[in-house]
């Protein structure tokens, strides 16, 4: 049975370092899938004009391409290029949630994020994604520094 690391990408440096130890546990684990997960965060309770609710879809076509093109498809080329079997995708919504729901759904046995830079008033009224996740994710999380 293949193992799956859900690895939640920001195309920055800490994604980089989660990337880098999912790619050190597969090489442990062997027969492993990585599973690269891009977020744009969108909630349904900011507020919005009524053009900008009639650009969304719009917008988050374009969003999604640009994070493929960016972080994603050379995340995987560089994976599939090391001999790793991984695949990616672009999701809108809450990062905690998503992750969550993708870590259920591909059956996947770890989720892979590296520490949040949230800091202030947004981090207090809200909480990290990271710290959301580590306390409502159904697999284990690692948090990568």
């Amino acid at each position: 049975m293949t193992t799956k690391l859900i690895v939640g990408l920001d195309g920055a440096e800490p994604g980089e370092r989660a990337l880098d130890h999912a790619k050190h546990l597969s090489k442990l684990i062997g027969d492993c899938t990585i599973e690269l997960v891009y977020i744009i965060e969108w909630s349904p309770y900011s507020f919005q004009t009524p053009e900008e609710n009639a650009m969304r879809h719009k917008r988050n076509e374009q969003e999604t391409k640009t994070a493929t093109e960016r972080v994603i498809s050379p995340a995987l080329a560089t994976l599939k290029a090391e001999g790793f079997k991984a695949n990616g995708r672009v999701l809108h919504g809450d990062a905690a949630e998503l992750l969550n729901k993708v870590a259920t759904k591909e059956k996947a046995q770890q989720i892979i994020v590296a520490r949040s830079k949230e800091s202030g008033f947004a981090a207090k009224l809200f909480g990290s994604v990271t710290a959301k996740l580590v306390m409502s994710a159904g697999v284990p999380v690692t948090v990568v520094n």
